[in-house]
């Protein structure tokens, strides 16, 4: 209807008319002053004023901030009435022509929500929802706003609410409304750092104060009800989504409880900085800016009754939404959590239990902050010390005695009902003067108490977390200009050393963290700060990590995870109530000013037309505070010169250094007033070269993280720590929509075309060896592999599991150009100005994503691991999700069949999902009676590096026949000397000092960058084929024996010895140890032999050597062995195992690896129990 509808608003007026510091933008105020527009009232409806505040933030990242209050008045113009009530005979004849018509009406834009059946309830609709203009009074909205440079919120409120009231009350202000507005304007200076003002309002006088230049900055919105409305928990998981600049919406009914939420959280970034995006309040007209695909914190105003799900917004799977009215927040998927998480929420409830405040928020939190219902003004005292005026009780009439136009005033003030003579400003101030010591109310004071303490709570935070930041930062350039235009080629970060020396549940966040514009910002102040002066932020911080370090004497280099509560809140909180207890400074009283009488006539319920030459200019004369702004301004103006002549040229220093700390953005802040097709255009272009720069940084990062990491042996590290592989700016959510197109309409062209052929059971044997399939690549393939992942329950993760695929298998930007090559589903997708439909910067898209398959790259595998065992019975396929990382492989038989043996070379097993294909080397028989009786083994595998489908083929062929069994027994050791010869003494003690070196080195890495122990242990150079190779030399042959005798055979005759021995030795203490000793050593041998599994005689030792490392036994039993007498009758006299000084030297090795935590694969110890 047309009083539900909203209207084009202006601005009636504005003083002064233009600051050459600080030009007023019009259009930008107009349209966050009023951001629905104009809206019209009756007297049936509620009119209560609301007060907001709005942010204005410059191209070059300057703000301004506005306070509004808003109210209604009364229509006095006959056509403005007429039209409205013209308006709504269209509409109702619109509403009975839907009712009654057969066919729908075209006027759907003034369609309501009313039944078209239900012709009652339109009529009962119509009765209250209607204007008649015999009998209804009509009401505008107008608001009144100040903009100031700093956020004096609380102060501005309280004068704006003054002026209202004045405007309302039933007696006239004692002042003409122009004496306020000059005096705020031109007489109330700003409080220097570190000190409170007092000035006058209409009523009473307000306070303000601001924080000292080593205090945390300016923040007059209350954070409880940032608290409040949101709840700790919801508040601390928001701030970690803005600190890892994702993309924020916040979504209220209220304009000022989007400001408070935003400018608090945004407050507690101490001493980063929100780079991006920031529109508080999102008017209407600027819904497009929802689509940028960058970073953004912005507000939504909900409409009455809006079901959050039929919000459509781009891009929701990297949008973390906050729905304030409903205490609820949506959050991006694989979202890591602010280090020490529990911790610092428990610090933050007990800050807000002290003050009353529940940590899990409310949902009737105070509305003081937008209803202003009840207007009751308290009185606070003078402070009698330092005001501009004599602080005794003066008479309106003293106060106007002298002034040539006081006659002309007491006739008007006359007519208007006020005696002039007998008004007192100070006669309802002088009972409560001696009562009241405080100069602001004591709520007032405990929202700024709280403020402060909550702030020094999250600052804390990031002092512990970056205490030790100025070590990792790398300064090269040797001047400020060679640094500006080298910074995009430069590191000025050392990010891998900041990140190794962190706690390891730190880094989930802290990687992505360093990788955000703010730290990026961050660190560049600092370098920056080395010829020009400190950033502010940046000195605060600087001078708390050197009072940390001055009282704790903490060590630049020792990290803690233990979490250190902050220990400064009840000073900060006394700074906050001595500036408020005492007044530094009061301004000037608002007097009358030399006016003309009677424009500007009071009249109750009306903001009068206020005369604009009075309030053009400042005063005159020289008083103290104009002669302190002039000298300020010359002292700028000095220093502005200074900087020109010893410094870089503005314009090219200002184009570098928008250049520096647009890496992450590309995008300025958007003019909200230039609304023109031409610039909404020149905005999108810079989002596409955005995208651009963006996708080439990552790459390259990503390249060379990747390649700095090549000395990490395949298996042994993942060098995934930055999380640089999830850094992607694509739209995930439109990908899998795009492919799910994409792949229809292929499979209907598939239907004509003829089958692809199945991967099963039906492949092709050869004489010559078993010849692997070259495997498709296939787009859809590799879609569908995806959707049969039934773990993945959303589009966003089938898309991005998707990403992750094709990167591992190198096909990313293979499979983009394919995708993306359908030019007509491109275009239907996607708007003109997309991305995707900038053909060449696509093109440079493709070629920087083609440059990452230089680098291998398993971010599939390693996420979507194996939660299966597969067993394969003869059959050489299997159907398998994803097996994961491939380490070990058990191969058997059940010794039936005409060829009961079997001489196994390798194994191969290739993933046909990823595409990688494993080797496990073997060289020894499968069958009784033959080798070591073995059916079945345990195989240790290696990746194999990207092969062609010929390599393949040789390396699958049936090696020669061998002939004899113990010839194909593999030796472990000969890749150490590179000959098939058998190893000498000193190589065997070399070779097992490098494998429990590598087990040593293996625990001492980062867990990220740890590979497969298993490897280690059993591998081709591991501890049991080095152990092997001990127990080996010396060992009698089989000449002497005639048959074949293997190391377990030793081992079983030593424990034939071990149990008689028992039955003999005393109880004495060394025999004792001795004696438990060899009762665990035969235990667990006894425990191999009776474990159900047909193992032969070198796998038991291999499992033996395994338990003893785990339980680290080891030490103990290789003593054991050597004092047995058996080894007289098994090994020769030169044998290792007889050479006390070796044994010794073998067993400190071994004791080496006792302080490590060893955690066996279930394959190698399956059905042994011990």
């Amino acid at each position: 209807s047309p009083l539900r509808r909203t209207f084009k608003s202006k601005v009636l007026a504005h003083y002064p008319q233009n600051i050459e510091w600080n030009p007023f933008d019009q259009d930008a105020v107009n349209m966050l002053c009023m951001p629905k527009g104009l809206s019209f009232r009756t007297q049936n409806e509620s009119k209560d004023p609301q007060f907001h505040s709005f942010i204005i933030t410059r191209e070059d990242g300057s703000r301004t901030y506005g306070f509004v209050l808003t109210f209604y008045e009364e229509v006095t113009s006959k056509q403005i009435c007429t039209a409205m009530q013209t308006l709504y005979q269209m509409h109702n004849a619109e509403q009975y022509s839907s009712v009654y018509a057969s066919s729908s009406c075209s006027m759907d834009s003034l369609a309501s929500s009313i039944d078209e059946g239900d012709t009652t309830s339109l009529l009962k609709l119509q009765r209250y929802n209607s204007y008649d203009i015999n009998r209804d009074t009509l009401y505008v909205s107008k608001s009144i706003c100040l903009i100031t440079p700093l956020p004096f919120m609380q102060a501005c409120k309280k004068f704006l609410i003054q002026l209202y009231k004045a405007v309302t009350s039933q007696q006239p202000p004692p002042l003409p409304l122009e004496s306020y507005i000059h005096n705020i304007l031109y007489e109330v200076p700003l409080p220097p750092p570190g000190r409170s003002l007092k000035f006058y309002g209409v009523y009473e006088p307000v306070i303000c104060q601001r924080p000292g230049t080593n205090e945390l900055p300016l923040s007059d919105y209350p954070l409880h009800e940032a608290f409040e409305l949101l709840g700790l928990e919801n508040l601390v998981q928001v701030f970690t989504c803005v600190l890892l600049e994702m993309q924020i919406l916040l979504y209220s009914q209220d304009y000022q409880r989007l400001m408070t939420v935003a400018e608090g959280i945004t407050t507690l970034l101490f001493p980063f900085q929100w780079q991006h995006v920031y529109v508080p309040i999102l008017p209407a007209s600027l819904l497009h800016f929802l689509d940028a695909p960058v970073p953004y914190l912005m507000g939504l105003q909900s409409k009455e009754g809006t079901d959050r799900s039929k919000l459509e917004l781009p891009q929701e799977a990297n949008l973390c939404f906050v729905d304030i009215d409903n205490h609820f927040i949506e959050l991006p998927e694989e979202f890591p959590q602010f280090p020490n998480k529990v911790d610092f929420i428990q610090e933050l409830s007990e800050v807000l239990l002290q003050f009353g405040i529940p940590p899990e928020g409310s949902l009737h939190c105070s509305e003081s902050a937008t209803k202003l219902k009840n207007l009751v003004l308290k009185d606070l005292v003078n402070d009698k010390k330092n005001g501009n005026v004599s602080t005794n009780n003066i008479s309106m009439y003293e106060l106007l005695k002298g002034n040539e136009t006081i006659a002309r005033l007491q006739a008007l003030a006359k007519r208007t009902g006020v005696t002039v003579e007998k008004m007192d400003l100070s006669a309802s101030l002088g009972e409560k003067e001696k009562d009241l010591k405080l100069q602001c109310e004591e709520a007032e004071l405990r929202d700024y108490q709280l403020n402060v303490q909550l702030r020094e709570v999250f600052a804390n935070r990031f002092t512990q977390m970056f205490a030790d930041y100025e070590a990792f930062v790398i300064q090269t350039a040797q001047d400020m200009e060679s640094w500006l235009t080298n910074r995009e080629q430069m590191q000025n970060f050392d990010k891998a050393s900041f990140l190794s020396d962190q706690p390891e549940p730190y880094l989930p966040f802290l990687s992505r963290f360093i990788e955000t514009q703010m730290f990026a910002t961050f660190i560049d102040n600092k370098i920056m700060s080395q010829w020009e002066e400190k950033d502010p932020l940046l000195r605060v911080f600087d001078s708390r990590i050197e009072k940390i370090r001055l009282y704790n004497g903490r060590a630049p280099t020792l990290r803690t995870s233990i979490y250190q509560k902050c220990s400064t809140l009840k000073e900060a909180a006394q700074s906050i109530e001595q500036r408020l207890m005492k007044m530094d400074h009061t301004a000037i009283h608002p007097h009358l000013l030399d006016m003309k009488i009677g424009q500007g006539k009071y009249e109750q319920g009306f903001f009068p037309k206020l005369q604009s030459d009075v309030l053009a200019t400042g005063p005159t004369n020289n008083n103290r505070w104009v002669s302190r702004s002039a000298t300020t301004q010359r002292r700028k103006e000095r220093l502005r010169q200074h900087s020109e002549h010893i410094g870089l040229d503005n314009d090219l220093r200002e184009k570098y250094m928008q250049e520096a700390r647009s890496l992450g953005k590309n995008l300025r802040q958007p003019k909200l007033s230039d609304l023109s097709p031409a610039v909404i255009a020149q905005t999108n272009w810079k989002f596409v070269e955005g995208l651009l720069k963006e996708c080439r940084m990552k790459t390259k990062r990503m390249l060379v993280e990747k390649m700095g990491h090549e000395a990490v042996e395949l298996g042994h590290g993942e060098a995934n720590i930055t999380g640089l592989e999830e850094n992607t700016l694509i739209g995930k959510s439109a990908l899998w929509s795009h492919l799910i197109q994409f792949q229809d309409r292929e499979e209907k062209q598939e239907h004509l075309a003829e089958s692809p052929v199945a991967l099963g059971p039906e492949r092709r044997k050869s004489d010559s060896g078993v010849m692997l399939p070259t495997l498709r690549v296939s787009l859809i393939q590799d879609m569908r592999h995806i959707q049969n992942m039934s773990e993945i329950k959303t589009d966003v993760g089938r898309a991005r599991a998707w990403i992750r695929l094709s990167l591992e298998k190198k096909l990313l930007s293979q499979h983009l150009k394919q995708l993306l090559s359908n030019q007509p589903l491109t275009k239907k997708l996607y708007k003109r100005y997309a991305f995707l439909r900038c053909e060449e910067e696509r093109e440079q898209f493709l070629y920087h994503l083609l440059s990452l398959n230089a680098v291998d790259y398993f971010c599939f595998t390693s996420v979507f691991t194996t939660i299966s065992n597969p067993i394969l019975l003869f059959s050489n396929t299997l159907t398998c999700q994803n097996l994961g990382k491939l380490t070990t492989v058990q191969i058997g038989h059940d010794n039936s069949g005409l060829l009961a043996k079997w001489l196994v070379d390798c194994v191969m097993v290739r993933n046909e999902i990823t595409g990688h294909t494993y080797r496990f080397p073997c060289g020894r028989w499968l069958g009784k009676g033959i080798d070591d009786g073995s059916l079945e083994r345990i195989l240790i595998g290696e990746l194999m590096t990207s092969a062609s489908d010929e390599d393949l083929v040789k390396q699958c062929r049936t090696p020669p026949q061998q002939k004899s069994p113990t010839t194909a027994r593999r030796l472990s050791i000969t890749s150490l000397t590179g000959k098939t010869a058998k190893p000498n003494a000193g190589q065997i003690q070399e070779g097992i000092g490098e494998a429990v070196n590598n087990i040593v080195k293996h625990f001492h890495k980062p867990e990220k960058e740890r590979g497969s122990l298993t490897v280690l242990l059993c591998g081709e150079n591991g501890l049991v084929a080095a152990l092997e190779q001990v127990f080996h030399h010396g060992f009698k042959s089989a000449r002497i024996f005639h048959k074949n005798v293997f190391i377990w055979d030793f081992v079983e005759k030593a424990v034939t010895y071990f149990e008689t021995l028992d039955q003999i030795l005393d109880n004495e203490d060394d025999v004792l140890i001795h004696k438990s000793s060899c009762k665990t050593f035969c235990h667990y041998v006894n425990a191999i032999n009776t474990a159900p599994r047909n193992i032969g005689k070198d796998g038991k030792f291999q499992i033996l050597v395994c338990l003893g490392t785990r339980d680290h036994l080891l030490p103990q039993w290789i003593p054991l062995l050597a004092e047995c007498p058996a080894i007289t009758r098994m090994y020769e006299e030169s044998a290792l195992l007889r050479d006390r000084m070796t044994v010794n030297s073998l067993i400190r090795i071994l004791q080496t690896i006792q302080d490590f935590t060893i955690v066996l694969e279930g394959s190698l110890i399956k059905g042994v129990d011990v």
